[in-house]
């Protein structure tokens, strides 16, 4: 069963992955984050519903494992 622990555990492991990619590649981030802003607001927005969907999949068949 999911509880909020694992939540909390999946967040915290997202944010260390990111914080090792801000450290490692510094420059390389940078440029993701300008190419983001020219992305349109409804292809963020379609890539965050799909990307929230595959994580919430992903945790519940890790979980129920």
């Amino acid at each position: 069963m999911l509880s909020f622990s694992h939540v909390l555990a999946g967040v915290a492991v997202v944010l260390a992955v990111e914080g090792l990619c801000y450290a490692l590649f510094p420059a390389a981030m940078k440029r993701l984050v300008a190419n983001v802003l020219a992305v349109p607001e409804q292809r963020l927005r379609q890539s965050g519903v799909l990307a929230a969907m595959i994580g919430v999949a992903a945790a519940w068949l890790i979980v129920s494992l």
